[in-house]
C-alpha cells in the first residue's frame, strides 16, 4: 500500500474517530401524550445544536418512569407525576429522579362527529367507562351501542383519568384498550358508537370534542383550573441535569422557544 493511500485512510480514522467524539446524543422515552411536545422542540434544538443527536420514543408514562429507574434514558415524559413506589425503586437502583413541569394539559372525552350528544357529566362518564351505561339513548344521544375506548394501564393519562373521572373505579373489561393518544383518536374516528378520551395536543377534526359538566376543555379552562379532568405534564432527569440534558431542559421551559412550541402544538404553555 502506498504512503498516499495510508496517509487518506489514516484522515478517515481521524475523521470518524473525532466526530464520534463530538457528537452528543440525548435519548428521550415515555408519555405520548408528552410526545409531540418532545418531537416539536427537539426538532428545533438540533437546528441550533446540531452536535446533539436526540432519540425520542413513545410507550407510555409508565415507560418512561421506568426508564428513568433503570437508567435508560436521559429524560422521561410523564403525563402523571411519579409514584412513591416508582421513587423507591430508582433510589434503590441509584437513581434520583427530578420532575420539571414543562406544559398543562386537560384530557378531553371524545366521540364520533356524527355523534349527537355534546355534552357529559363526570358522574355520566363514570357510568359509561363502568360499563353501567350501554346504550346512547340513555344520554340523549341515537339508539346505538356504546363502545368504551380507553387507554391501557401503562398510560399516565389513563392513571388521571382512573382517578379524576373513574374515583379508583376500574374501567369495565369490555372496553378496547389503545397504546397511544392517536390509536384512540383513531379508534373513535372510525367508529360512530364510540368515546375515548385523549390529551388536548391531540384533537382534530376526525373527531368531537365533549364538554364535561357545561365547561370545554381549553387553555383558558385548564389554567383556571374549571375543567375537571387538567393536570401538568412532566420531564423527569436521573438526577439534577447536566451538560446537553439541561441544555435541552433549559429550551423546554424557555418562554421565546420551547414554551412558543408547546402551543403550536395544541397544549397549555407554563406562562
Amino acid at each position: 500500500m502506498g504512503k498516499k493511500n495510508i496517509f487518506v485512510m489514516a484522515l478517515a480514522v481521524v475523521f470518524l474517530f473525532s466526530t464520534s467524539v463530538f457528537a452528543e446524543n440525548l435519548v428521550i422515552k415515555g408519555s405520548t401524550t408528552v410526545l409531540p411536545i418532545a418531537q416539536k422542540v427537539a426538532e428545533a434544538y438540533m437546528k441550533e445544536n446540531p452536535e446533539v443527536k436526540i432519540s425520542i420514543s413513545g410507550g407510555g408514562s409508565g415507560n418512561g418512569i421506568k426508564a428513568i429507574i433503570d437508567g435508560t434514558t436521559d429524560i422521561g415524559n410523564a403525563s402523571r407525576f411519579i409514584k412513591g413506589k416508582e421513587v423507591k425503586l430508582a433510589l434503590e437502583n441509584g437513581q434520583y429522579p427530578v420532575p420539571f413541569r414543562v406544559a398543562y394539559d386537560c384530557i378531553v372525552p371524545v366521540v364520533h362527529p356524527g355523534n349527537g350528544v355534546n355534552n357529559l357529566t363526570l358522574s355520566q362518564l363514570k357510568d359509561i367507562y363502568m360499563g353501567k351505561v350501554k346504550n346512547w339513548k340513555a344520554l340523549g344521544g341515537d339508539d346505538r351501542p356504546v363502545v368504551v375506548v380507553s387507554r391501557d394501564t401503562s398510560s399516565g393519562t389513563y392513571e388521571v383519568w382512573e382517578k379524576k373521572v373513574m374515583e379508583k373505579e376500574r374501567v369495565y373489561p369490555g372496553a378496547l384498550l389503545q397504546a397511544s393518544n392517536g390509536a384512540v383518536v383513531q379508534a373513535v374516528a372510525k367508529n360512530k358508537n364510540a368515546i375515548g378520551y385523549i390529551g388536548l395536543g391531540y384533537l382534530d377534526n376526525s373527531v368531537k370534542a365533549l364538554t364535561v359538566g357545561g365547561i370545554e376543555g381549553s387553555e383558558e379552562t385548564t389554567l383556571d383550573g374549571s375543567f375537571p379532568i387538567s393536570r401538568p405534564l412532566f420531564m423527569f432527569t436521573r438526577g439534577w441535569p447536566e451538560g446537553k440534558t439541561v441544555s435541552f431542559i433549559n429550551y423546554v421551559l424557555s418562554p421565546a422557544k420551547g414554551q412558543k412550541l408547546v402551543k403550536e402544538v395544541g397544549y397549555v404553555s407554563l406562562y
